[in-house]
């Protein structure tokens, strides 16, 4: 803590603070920086000291932000102004500037070499729009991205869940008694998919359902619905497919949590008992 008493150490304490922040800067203008972005704030003494030296300064940038600006210029993050030198200091950047958009001003990195991160830039009517273009784009993202991971395919419209509901129902008819009845459900449950596609096509959904069942009995596992014209056809033809890792992911989550309903049904039924034998006692007192 200081104490002050009087204007001669409140100048002091100034003074003290202007040659801290010159220090911190003279560490950052020894590597003759064009521009300084930092994701913490830029002190007002600290900006005319670079700017004396003709240095931008971009302050309190996202770290998710901060981290692609490093990757497309080739710059590597410091946390101390005394740790910086030459190696830290991104040369890919070919332009820096500042432009408006509607009533906002953005910061352009461009003409950058082999840049490793890179913004989209969207433009809409309105917000809503806007939203929705967004949430497009970063579902098509997505898809690019299970494809680069793993690029399986398999078929869509519904018919990978017809394929897996035919032979559980084919398997369920070679074991006896309660054994069947997970068989069964699972099937029920994956034709779920391929009847809200038929619904939401406004189609006759069993009509749809018995055709499918039909075909895939048969092993024409390749048959599904086209969400546009709600036909029953060849997915391989049409070009319907779905990512192996989405449908991979959307099994595995959805028998997981079946499973943990079961485990804890018991445990919810005792609570409700417990619940009505507890307001049969009370009313029984009263």
């Amino acid at each position: 803590s200081v104490e002050v008493t009087k204007e001669a150490d409140w100048a002091a304490l100034l003074r003290q603070e202007e040659e801290e922040v010159q220090k911190i800067c003279d560490h950052i203008l020894a590597v003759k920086p064009d521009l300084v972005i930092t994701e913490k704030g830029v002190s007002d003494l600290a900006q005319h000291f670079l700017m004396k030296q003709n240095v931008s300064v971009i302050r309190r940038v996202k770290k998710t932000d901060n981290n692609r600006i490093a990757r497309i210029c080739g710059a590597t993050i410091a946390t101390r102004a005394e740790e910086l030198t030459e190696a830290h200091v991104g040369t890919g950047c070919g332009t820096f500037k500042v432009q408006k958009v509607g009533d906002e001003w953005y910061t352009f990195l461009v003409d950058c070499k082999e840049p490793k991160a890179c913004s989209v830039v969207l433009r809409g009517g309105s917000k809503d729009v806007l939203n929705e273009i967004e949430r497009n784009l970063q579902d098509a993202f997505c898809v690019a991205r299970n494809i680069l991971i793993d690029p399986r395919l398999l078929p869509g419209g519904g018919a990978a869940e017809m394929a897996l509901a035919a032979r559980l129902n084919e398997q369920s008819k070679l074991v006896e008694g309660v054994t069947q009845f997970p068989y069964k459900a699972v099937a029920s449950a994956l034709e779920v998919i391929p009847r809200t596609l038929a619904a939401n096509c406004g189609i006759d959904v069993v009509r749809v359902l018995t055709d499918l069942r039909s075909r895939h009995s048969k092993g024409e596992y390749w048959w599904g619905i086209d969400g546009n014209t709600g036909e029953v056809v060849d997915v391989r033809k049409e070009g319907i497919v779905d990512s192996y890792l989405v449908k991979q992911q959307t099994f595995k989550a959805s028998i997981e949590n079946a499973g943990m309903i079961l485990r804890i049904d018991d445990i919810v039924s005792g609570i409700s008992h417990h619940d009505k034998a507890g307001g049969a006692a009370a009313a029984a007192a009263g």
